[in-house]
């Protein structure tokens, strides 16, 4: 018998570049490294091109000659990398077809997610005092002197804004400027705020969070990225941690927003004693394990998530965001190549453990 098929769904703009092998930051080659290691071959998909009422689609298959679309039955287990609602439809007529689809969506609310893990009791304590809209703004200006305000869906630090308040009790207020294309901070009046900022909170929901005095790195504070998967056995597991450090005199640690990716261990030890670091990361990865679980219990399909947590300067763990499709090239740009392709190996071995079971009935 040959290889199994195992799918890989992709958004439409990444699928487009597969024949010219530009498919941006994701790794065609480590998908096709980690499915061979479990005698399966990765068929790249995208939603439009899955015909369920046929039970076929057109997929790119690697062979020896390059990428080729081709014909062939829906794969019974198909992992998703494209960016869907949980409401889209024809995500869920796949689903209701048969096809075990894991990361089913991969979009969620950074309220929905705060909402969910502010029910259980043991993970409060790890949350970040959160408001929501613009009476939330206005009663956390009154507890707190540095707010980051964030839309509720959006990704890599787009819209992301923070208040400030100063010496002389006024605040300064700090967005990036699309024009201007960098960072830019202006004195605000609590009791007249600027319309530029009214309207970007009446255009898009936003939540309103304390902001953690993160740990700094020669003025550049930093978080972990905590890449939390299920592999064999449909178990979660750590694969990896890597540290986000902010652009000098920047607040957003997003590589995508000037962000640098190091080594967890290079950050923390320069902030924290060798012990102290290595505890640390212990504790990120079992908040990191944690979360998960409790995600899990709501969120179907949840199976590959990365997690940005912020330790303080005393070396208290907070959740800062969960990352339904994580950008895995944060390990290769940290150097940690080995890390990096165990980001793929891991779901790979997910897809065959799921293929096993959808064999056995």
């Amino acid at each position: 018998m040959g290889r199994k098929r195992v799918g890989i769904l992709l958004n439409s703009a990444m699928h487009r570049g597969i024949p010219r092998r530009k498919t941006g930051q994701e790794s065609l080659l480590n998908y096709e490294e980690a499915a061979s290691v479990y005698d399966m071959t990765p068929c790249y998909l995208k939603l439009e091109d899955i015909d369920t009422h046929s039970g076929f689609c057109y997929a790119y298959i690697k062979e020896s000659q390059g990428y080729r679309r081709t014909v062939i039955p829906i794969p019974d287990v198909i992992h998703n990398r494209a960016i869907y609602s949980r409401e889209n439809a024809g995500m869920e007529q796949l689903i209701r077809k048969g096809p075990l689809v894991f990361n089913t969506c991969n979009r969620y609310g950074k309220d929905v997610i705060h909402e969910l893990l502010g029910l259980n009791p043991e993970l409060r304590r790890f949350l970040p005092a959160t408001e929501k809209g613009m009476s939330g703004l206005k009663y956390m200006m009154t507890r707190f002197p540095d707010l980051i305000l964030k839309p509720c869906r959006g990704s890599v630090g787009n819209g992301v804004m923070r208040l400030t308040r100063r010496e002389n009790g006024g605040w300064s207020w700090s967005y990036r400027s699309q024009l201007a294309r960098r960072w830019v901070s202006v004195p605000i009046d609590q009791d007249a705020l600027p319309r530029q900022l009214l309207h970007r909170l009446a255009v898009v929901p936003y939540l309103v969070q304390e902001r953690i005095p993160l740990a700094e790195i020669t003025g550049r504070p930093f978080d972990l990225r905590v890449t939390v998967q299920r592999g064999w056995g449909g178990e979660w597991q750590i694969t990896g941690l890597f540290a986000k450090l902010a652009p000098p005199g920047g607040f957003v640690s997003n590589i995508a927003r000037g962000g640098e990716a190091v080594p967890s261990s290079l950050a923390l030890e320069r902030v924290f004693s060798g012990e102290k670091a290595s505890n640390i990361r212990m504790s990120a990865g079992s908040l990191g394990l944690a979360i998960a679980r409790c995600l899990e219990q709501s969120l179907p399909g949840l199976a590959d998530i990365g997690l940005d947590i912020g330790i303080t300067g005393e070396g208290h763990p907070y959740f800062i965001e969960c990352n339904g499709r994580d950008q895995r090239y944060g390990f290769h740009k940290a150097g940690l190549a080995e890390t990096w392709k165990e980001s793929y190996n891991r779901p790979m071995s997910y897809a065959r453990y799921l293929l096993e079971r959808v064999e056995r009935g």
